[in-house]
């Protein structure tokens, strides 16, 4: 997969590419990323591309011609179709889905604004597509671009240890996760709950799922709202809220 960010402050992407699963990634050839500086296309000395917005307020808003000739300069570099994604607070909400269908992606470019945003004409002529990742502002888009690259990078074949953890995690099935332990079995005089010793796969799967389906329900019932729980797992939910009403694990 090839992903293109275009961004004012290109070594804020490379600088926070290197470590963990997506440096791994890049390592091993799954991955690539490179960058476009909007600044790169200007053709005054100041290298401007700001300015005040048309009926005044406060901020700049970043000016069509350079943008627009970042974002097609970063495209040409990708197979043909890729979509050119905006960050934006005003996007479709990212989550896991997202991801998923991104990482099915042969590529896509990332538009990282900044100030108050682009002209809405560099919107109209150059982006696809918008994500938000929550209902808060933030300076740039430089930090959700990486946490989109973060999430479909690990979804990539061989980016993982164990190919098991992409579809064990959080939010795969639409639910939270289950609890997790490691040695040593008692600290701080806290146990290892029995079950995870007993060796007994199919009693660990059935605890697991019993705790992501309880704790998805007390933490995130919109997810359940939302997703429908297959038959076994509503009937999890069930023995968790009737042990929970008599105070039983």
């Amino acid at each position: 997969m090839k992903i293109e960010v275009v961004s004012l402050f290109p070594d804020m992407i490379s600088g926070a590419l290197k470590f963990g699963v997506v440096g791994r990634a890049l390592e091993r050839g799954l991955l690539s990323v490179g960058t476009e500086d909007p600044r790169a296309h200007t053709t005054d000395p100041h290298r401007t591309v700001d300015d005040r917005p048309y009926g005044g307020g406060p901020g700049m808003v970043l000016k069509p011609e350079p943008m627009l000739a970042a974002i097609e300069a970063a495209r040409g570099r990708l197979p043909q179709g890729c979509p050119r994604i905006y960050l934006s607070a005003q996007g479709e909400p990212f989550g896991q889905r997202q991801a998923e269908s991104l990482a099915a992606l042969p590529g896509f470019v990332l538009v990282a604004g900044r100030y108050e945003g682009l002209d809405e004409r560099a919107l109209a002529l150059g982006i696809d597509r918008e994500l938000s990742l929550g209902d808060y502002v933030l300076s740039g888009g430089e930090l959700p671009a990486l946490v989109v690259i973060d999430a479909v990078a690990r979804l990539l074949p061989g980016a993982l240890g164990d190919e098991r953890s992409s579809v064990e995690e959080s939010f795969s099935a639409g639910l939270l996760d289950w609890p997790h332990y490691t040695r040593p079995e008692v600290f701080a005089g806290l146990t290892v709950p029995p079950v995870l010793l007993s060796g007994n796969h199919a009693d660990i799967h059935r605890w697991r799922l019993k705790q992501a389906v309880g704790r998805t329900w007390q933490r995130r019932p919109d997810l359940i709202a939302a997703n429908p729980l297959a038959p076994e797992a509503s009937k999890l939910l069930n023995e968790f809220l009737t042990a929970r009403a008599v105070g039983r694990d």
